[in-house]
């Protein structure tokens, strides 16, 4: 369910979630800088670093709380993108970034989407603390599979 409280439809689209109508080319001022199937890629709009990417899947998932088993080639293939977008864009040192999901109640759109920061020795001290590794509230993708595993024990 979507955190306006309407449920997706069958094709998994919830037409009251923004990144819904971003993925589906439905909101304007969001440039898909990927888009296949299965996943689409975009700009934050508020940056935290000079390349600051979404990796969300076009079918309505919940946040990375309600991640399980089923979604492990999801997440993947999600990282898998985030890290194409980065070196299409001029990005070199794979070293120097940062992947991760807010964890709830962190996360203001209730819909998965996977932060793609670069590079991360960039971030300011905001950005730093909004986006640090395996808080409260930002985890990384292994640090979700992890918490996942242990929440719905499959």
């Amino acid at each position: 369910m979507s955190a306006e409280g309407e449920q997706p439809d069958a094709a998994g689209y919830d037409a009251k979630c923004v990144f819904c109508r971003i993925c589906n080319s439905q909101e304007g001022g969001a440039e898909l800088l990927h888009s296949d199937e299965e996943l689409a890629c975009f700009r934050d709009i508020r940056p935290g670093a000079p390349h600051h990417y979404l990796v969300v899947p076009k079918a309505h998932v919940g946040n990375c709380k309600t991640l399980t088993n089923e979604h492990v080639q999801l997440v993947q293939n999600m990282v898998e993108i985030g890290k194409c977008v980065l070196q299409k864009n001029n990005v070199t040192d794979m070293e120097d970034i940062r992947l991760g999901f807010h964890w709830p109640p962190f996360c203001s759109i209730s819909h998965l989407h996977l932060h793609v920061l670069a590079p991360a020795s960039q971030l300011g001290f905001l950005s730093r603390m909004i986006y640090r590794l395996n808080s409260y509230w930002f985890i990384t993708v292994s640090a979700a599979h992890s918490m996942s595993v242990h929440l719905y024990k499959f």
